[in-house]
């Protein structure tokens, strides 16, 4: 995978269909926690033959690097070096899709560089901030990592993040999740910092004027449908969609009725 430094940070990103023979807008996708841009392999091969898509590896995860200071990990640290990774490939506006802790960083790269950002898909999302019960999970789980690696952490991450169908009939999905999450521990805990410190977007939503797609899981645990139903609603023409037999991690866990979502939105853009 080809790197790019930003701020003094190696970061690692996928670049399919750079040529000049994209038809469709290009499309940027930003990975949840705590998986890194492996997760949108689905999205790619569905995608790359009509679209340029830039997928990249946030700080901490992938091949890009993952400093140890905790200060550096923020959605708007993530956000900033994301704009930087499009300002070295030339390219002025994307289509940004961002699934659980990307539309976090979504969030805030609507926030901090809008000229960017030509249409929304906020997927598995939510623009609150933690309650106190997650932040004290959210805690425990950096304490964890940092004490025991990230082992102790990932299986209680999994039964979370995939729907019960999921786990009961799609073992390879299960399997392949727990692959992409073989990240280095700063990145989880930094990662996990930058989420318990994100600011809260839901007064913003009003004002969000680009075509926006709102997906989400019928069995989402994190970000139930109905958070994402409420969100739809305060975003302006929005559309709204909740793809069925699925939890937290729809692109993964049916990722045809995900890819259909999103290509039936991007033909209409």
């Amino acid at each position: 995978m080809p790197t790019v430094t930003v701020a003094g940070t190696a970061m690692s990103y996928v670049d399919a269909n750079s040529g000049a023979d994209a038809e469709g807008p290009a499309v940027l996708l930003l990975h949840a926690f705590p998986l890194h841009s492996g997760m949108w392999q689905p999205q790619l091969d569905a995608l790359w033959s009509r679209h340029r898509v830039i997928a990249p590896d946030l700080k901490g995860f992938g091949a890009s690097d993952a400093p140890d200071d905790v200060a550096s990990y923020s959605m708007a640290n993530y956000a900033d070096e994301v704009a930087s990774l499009l300002s070295a490939l030339e390219l002025d506006r994307a289509v940004v899709v961002g699934l659980s802790m990307g539309g976090y960083v979504a969030f805030s790269l609507l926030d901090r560089h809008r000229e960017l950002v030509a249409a929304l898909v906020l997927a598995d999302t939510r623009p609150g901030r933690d309650s106190e019960q997650v932040l004290e999970r959210r805690g425990e789980q950096q304490r964890k990592v940092r004490e025991e690696g990230t082992v102790a952490v990932i299986d209680t991450l999994l039964d979370a993040l995939l729907s019960e169908h999921t786990r009961e009939h799609r073992p390879e999905v299960v399997v392949e999740a727990r692959r992409l999450m073989d990240n280095p521990p700063a990145g989880f805990v930094g990662a996990l910092e930058a989420m318990k410190t994100r600011p809260d977007a839901t007064s913003r939503l009003g004002s969000i004027d680009v075509p926006t797609l709102v997906l989400v899981g019928d069995h989402d645990q994190l970000s139930p449908p109905e958070e994402a139903k409420a969100m739809h609603e305060q975003i302006p023409g929005s559309r709204f969609t909740v793809l069925p037999n699925a939890g937290h991690l729809t692109n993964l866990e049916v990722s045809d009725a995900f890819n259909q979502a999103l290509g039936d939105f991007l033909d209409e853009l």
